[in-house]
């Protein structure tokens, strides 16, 4: 693993990977909420409209560079982080490195261009509204962190949208894309020589722009508890609360409890619980979201209308029973056995671990790697798990909102 920082503060982590293929991304520690109350949906409409033409490419030429070599340019955007990655054949290293830094720097938003995209990032907004699955957990984080940037979906508004200029895609990027709030991640078969080289002639070269705001904090959590009438077939249903933030070291017994109870094996207990025994659900799910400051635990199912409560007479059951009784030693060394393994295949994907290498460089200034990632979850004791279950899903402060 190597690490160093440029002259401008952009930090940078590379993986040498034995592979043909590499990935590599700057990832930038801005999103949603670093938007202004005038700015919502900005840093997600900045991340569409950055491929739209630079100082010295037009957005054919930008969507084409790496297209014609078989490889890919993409980004997303989350609620603290905008990620601008590409993957390319390893020979092919440096036009990506180049290109990223370009459309980081010095994309030009044209108008044209900026007007073209808003009716693109509208039908967007369009698609959330018609999949109840997904528009759930935006609602949802907007009532756990209401009246803070932090609760605001990332797509922003129809309204909001529309009313954006290319001058203020300019001034969000002089206020929030810092250099020294930036990790380049890359995996690949790369040599530390050639690496150094194109990072120092294509981001070492880009002026500093460090950081001059400090993020607001989310401000008081209210519970709640929402019915919203949808009309749709199934009913579902978003149950959760605050949780620890990326530095708690109580995170890690939280996400080992949430990928007992919802994790993505077939084998959770309330995949068992609600779709194998019960036959009441066709997915549930647990989620856990990290912040610098805060974070959210969810648990999500969907069922029919009839079956809803009793749904959640088994939820509440099974949450009960994981806050009184001790997990025993084999159980969890079992459910330790299968989050390592589920945690470590992840990390075979190039793509996963440079990402989870940038996030890692943002959050720690380092990465935990594999080895102490083992150590931290074998580490977790059944009266971890027990504590943070009752802090995370006491009766007291659990919301729930519910979509039928």
């Amino acid at each position: 693993m190597l690490t160093f920082t440029l002259t401008n503060g952009i930090r940078v982590i590379h993986q040498y990977v034995s592979s043909p293929v590499a990935f590599c991304g700057l990832m930038i520690n801005t999103g949603t909420r670093d938007e202004l109350e005038s700015e919502h949906g900005l840093a997600h409409f900045l991340e569409h409209t950055l491929f739209k033409g630079t100082s010295k490419r037009k957005a054919y030429h930008v969507n084409s560079r790496l297209d014609n070599a078989g490889g890919e340019l993409n980004a997303f955007t989350a609620k603290e982080e905008t990620m601008i990655q590409a993957c390319v054949m390893s020979s092919d290293f440096s036009k990506a490195v180049e290109l990223i830094a370009d459309v980081a720097f010095s994309a030009t938003f044209p108008e044209h261009e900026i007007n073209k995209e808003k009716q693109v990032v509208c039908e967007e907004i369009d698609l959330c509204a018609d999949t109840p699955s997904e528009l759930i957990f935006n609602d949802f984080e907007d009532l756990l962190f209401q009246g803070s940037s932090l609760g605001r979906n990332i797509l922003g508004t129809k309204r909001s949208v529309n009313g954006f200029s290319s001058d203020d895609l300019l001034r969000f990027v002089g206020r929030t894309y810092n250099t020294d709030r930036m990790v380049f991640a890359s995996t690949g078969k790369i040599s530390e020589k050639r690496l150094r080289y194109c990072c120092d002639k294509y981001l070492a070269a880009r002026s500093p722009n460090l950081r001059g705001f400090a993020r607001a904090k989310a401000g008081e959590y209210k519970v709640f508890d929402r019915t919203v009438k949808k009309g749709t077939h199934q009913c579902h249903v978003v149950l959760g609360n605050r949780a620890y933030d990326c530095n708690d070291s109580r995170r890690t017994a939280l996400s080992l409890l949430l990928n007992c109870l919802g994790g993505p094996a077939t084998n959770s207990t309330l995949n068992l619980l609600l779709r194998e025994k019960n036959g009441l659900v066709y997915s549930v799910e647990t989620g856990y979201t990290a912040y610098c400051d805060t974070g959210n635990a969810t648990l999500y199912y969907a069922s029919s209308e009839a079956g809803a409560e009793k749904s959640h007479d088994l939820v509440m059951k099974e949450l009960a029973r994981v806050k009184t009784q001790l997990m025993s030693g084999f159980r969890l060394a079992k459910a330790k056995r299968q989050f390592i393994g589920q945690s470590l295949i992840a990390q075979e994907s190039g793509e996963q671990l440079m990402q989870i290498m940038a996030k890692s460089m943002l959050a720690h200034d380092r990465f935990e790697g594999s080895k102490l990632l083992v150590k931290q979850i074998e580490a977790v004791t059944a009266s971890d798990i027990m504590d943070v279950a009752n802090e995370v899903f006491c009766s007291e402060c659990i919301s729930r909102l519910s979509f039928c």
